[in-house]
């Protein structure tokens, strides 16, 4: 018997580990809080990482399109091999590899080795969906009690990656503030990452029905060459060298498409594909994924815009005049409002239902978007309405993750998480795509800043944005089988 066969053989026979629930819990929270810590390390960082890496600002813009585009090409890959070979074997995996490219990311002096470390680091995507494929697998061997445990496992989840973002930010900070080495909070995502897999390695159990298989890597290699394509057009797009009409930008976004389509075609014809495609003839799976994208784009299309508008000052006509650490500090009445939503909703969906959880989360955001339109010259009440946008972002983070995973079969957990993750990406590029294509048409020639109705626009359309997405929510349907447990 070969190895691979060994990885297809069936385990359904196998025990789950009894691993207390809090243990599991509290195990797949710390994995999300390194990913968290990963993802929001370098934010303060980049100014000094021009000087320290000779390179100019716009080629840092380099470091997330590539982080992005990894995130794209690891996400359905790990998520197959999660749900063929056993979720916390390919977490072990992930982990390791996220580790690698953080211990790069901490020996960089050179931009190249950085951007190389960033790209292993893109694994992280990974994460979620098999953390997402333990939980559902644990909570199917425990019945209906393992469904609310798996529910309030995602919240937890959701709620550590955004507390890692900001204990990435202040980490990462606080060490290039004490420490005399231009490079020492490079290291920040090595210590969270390893601590993350020396303590969830004997903690989390293995998943214990496995479906079999192989993986189809022409499917893969179809799928991520698409999106990678469409990614880059809409990351680099509106650039220097990119403009919207250009050769290589329309080449990416239209190649991408065709390949894409191919992908599609081959997905329909194979036997065990990467992601099988009709699934999306599920009217719960569209809507879901619909309304992840519509949450997406201005979740992360206003990611960068609303910090410079708290950073402007008076003198030009608008903003708050806040100095970087008191941007900080204003940034996180929306962090908190969305950890708190994200831990919220579980109780909020088991009283109203789960459409109109999605649906309330829509309306929460275009609520906020609509105070930061109305009220942005006041910073109590700007801060006040990204709260409420982002109590609605966590109810939609922790819904529709939930969803894309209880919309497909039990053997496609991972995948179906997957397919979330992606989306995700694929709303933010598109939400980041519209806001610098706003800002670009507002920024008066030889000036650095937009005029304020950049913003003004940014707020409509992410108000609208958000609106279409309530309406979109309202389609979802309550599978019977939950209603029968209820």
């Amino acid at each position: 018997m070969t190895d691979t066969d060994t990885l297809r053989t069936p385990t359904a026979s196998r025990a789950v580990r009894a691993t207390p629930g809090a243990a599991v819990i509290a195990s797949v929270a710390l994995v999300e809080l390194s990913s968290g810590i990963t993802q929001g390390f370098l934010s303060p960082l980049l100014k000094g990482l021009t000087e320290t890496l000779r390179v100019t600002a716009a080629e840092l813009n380099w470091i997330s399109i590539a982080n992005l585009l990894a995130s794209v090409a690891f996400t359905p890959v790990l998520s197959r091999m999660g749900d063929l070979y056993g979720h916390r074997r390919i977490l072990r995996w992930n982990l390791a590899i996220v580790l690698l490219g953080s211990i790069l990311v901490g020996f960089s002096r050179s931009f190249g080795v950085l951007l190389a470390g960033q790209i292993l680091q893109g694994a992280f995507a990974g994460f979620f969906p098999l953390l997402v494929g333990i939980l559902r697998n644990r909570g199917g061997a425990r019945g209906k009690d393992g469904d609310g445990e798996s529910r309030r496992g995602i919240s937890f989840m959701v709620a550590a990656l955004v507390a890692g973002i900001a204990v990435g930010l202040v980490a990462s900070g606080f060490v290039a503030r004490t420490v005399d080495s231009p490079t020492a909070a490079l290291w920040v995502p090595t210590a969270a990452v390893g601590l993350a897999l020396a303590v969830t390695w004997p903690l989390l159990p293995e998943s214990e029905a496995r479906p079999g298989g192989r993986i189809d890597w022409a499917g893969g290699i179809l799928l991520c060459v698409g999106l990678v394509a469409i990614m880059l057009g809409l990351g680099m797009g509106g650039l220097p060298g990119w403009e919207w009409t250009s050769p290589r930008t329309l080449g990416c976004l239209v190649g991408g498409a065709l390949v894409t389509a191919l992908w599609v075609r081959v997905e329909l014809r194979v036997e065990e594909p990467m992601i099988d495609v009709r699934m999306f003839r599920r009217r719960n799976v569209v809507t879901v994924s619909l309304v992840t994208v519509t949450f997406t784009v201005p979740m992360i299309g206003l990611q960068v815009a609303n910090p410079v508008f708290m950073g402007t000052g008076p003198e030009h006509g608008y903003g708050l005049g806040l100095d970087p650490f008191a941007t900080g500090l204003a940034m996180l009445p929306n962090m908190l409002a969305i950890a708190a939503g994200a831990l919220a909703a579980p109780k909020v969906a088991a009283a109203v239902s789960d459409r109109l959880t999605l649906c309330a989360g829509s309306l929460l955001m275009a609520a906020g978007y609509l105070a930061s339109l109305a009220w942005h010259g006041s910073m109590p009440l700007f801060l006040t309405g990204t709260a409420v946008a982002g109590l609605g972002i966590g109810f939609l983070q922790h819904s529709t993750r939930t969803l894309a995973v209880e919309s497909v079969p039990h053997d496609r957990t991972s995948v179906g998480s997957g397919i979330n993750e992606l989306l995700i990406n694929v709303g933010g590029s598109v939400g980041a795509a519209i806001v610098l294509t706003v800002f670009a048409a507002r920024t008066p020639a030889g000036e650095t800043l937009p005029e304020l109705g950049a913003y003004t626009t940014s707020w409509t359309i992410c108000a609208v944005v958000s609106l279409a997405g309530a309406a979109l929510a309202l389609l979802y349907r309550t599978p019977k089988d939950r209603e029968a447990r209820s």
